[in-house]
């Protein structure tokens, strides 16, 4: 079994995919995050599993330092993020809010940076979190930063920072309720309820439920399958899915976001899509295409 498999305990990964024929190999020297690349996939890990991954003012910087690593590498088309040690993410640590004065100051919210790091930015390309244990208060928030939530069935989501008078201001108050609809919304934020993987399954908050220890393999496994498509249509409509979440004025500005950005990847990627339909490529529900060019 290879290091990765070993530090990832990705049994049913291993399985589907030789991982130790595969070029992987860990970047920078940071402490609390640990990133990897397996091809043109991105691991991050959050590594404080004493703490539950509870990300500190430390470990925020670090977590944005290995996204904009990411966003900046046109070798890399997706990226998969996961605690260390069984949790996701625990939210903000307590402990060193504890200890802050009044010369405190939180991050400049025109900064594309929150308290937990990364979480205002706007990703270029996919980002893909694999949950288990909790992802609870800023680590709710964290996982709403990705397009994709792989949950396992240890998974527990969760507003718990309420019982603290700690409020949602990485994102959560915007993304939960686009994600999931304003009354479930609601009924996390207002009473701060744990969400098992079964009910967020159900609330659209989880993509896909998967046995205990397998969701990152599960992330790594839908990053590689999305790393084969054409980039630059899959870019084009993820970009103006977004938009029409967050900033179109109405259904005619949506569609006129959808056509501009879209119509020019129609000679570029759609015309060679087509060619390959015809020779077979792609038919009858077969996902496995050959590997993308970024």
């Amino acid at each position: 079994m290879s290091a990765i498999s070993r530090r990832l305990c990705l049994k049913h990964f291993q399985t589907s995919y030789n991982v130790g024929k595969r070029f992987i190999s860990s970047e920078g020297t940071m402490k609390n995050i640990i990133t990897e690349r397996m091809g043109s996939v991105f691991l991050v890990s959050i590594n404080r599993p004493d703490k539950r991954n509870c990300v500190n003012p430390e470990a925020a910087d670090e977590l944005s330092t290995a996204f904009r690593q990411f966003e900046k590498d046109d070798t890399l088309s997706v990226a998969v993020l996961y605690g260390k040690g069984g949790n996701f993410c625990a939210g903000y640590d307590l402990k060193s809010l504890s200890k802050v004065d009044e010369s405190f100051q939180l991050p400049d919210h025109e900064s594309g940076y929150g308290p937990l790091g990364p979480t205002r930015m706007l990703f270029k390309k996919p980002v893909i979190a694999a949950v288990s244990g909790y992802a609870v208060a800023g680590g709710l928030e964290l996982s709403l930063m990705c397009d994709m939530r792989i949950a396992d069935e240890t998974a527990i989501f969760g507003v718990f920072c309420r019982r603290f008078g700690v409020p949602l201001i990485d994102g959560g108050t915007v993304r939960l309720p686009k994600l999931i609809g304003l009354s479930r919304a609601m009924d996390m934020i207002l009473t701060g309820r744990p969400i098992d993987a079964k009910e967020a399954l159900s609330f659209g908050l989880a993509n896909r439920v998967v046995p205990v220890g397998t969701a990152v393999g599960e992330a790594v496994k839908i990053a590689q399958q999305i790393s084969k498509f054409p980039s630059k249509c899959m870019k084009a409509d993820r970009t103006s899915a977004y938009y029409t979440t967050y900033a179109a004025r109405d259904f005619r500005d949506a569609v006129t976001y959808e056509w501009d950005h879209s119509v020019g990847v129609v000679l570029e990627e759609s015309v060679k899509g087509a060619q390959n339909f015809v020779s077979g490529e792609g038919r009858k529900g077969n996902f496995d295409l050959k590997e993308s060019k970024l």
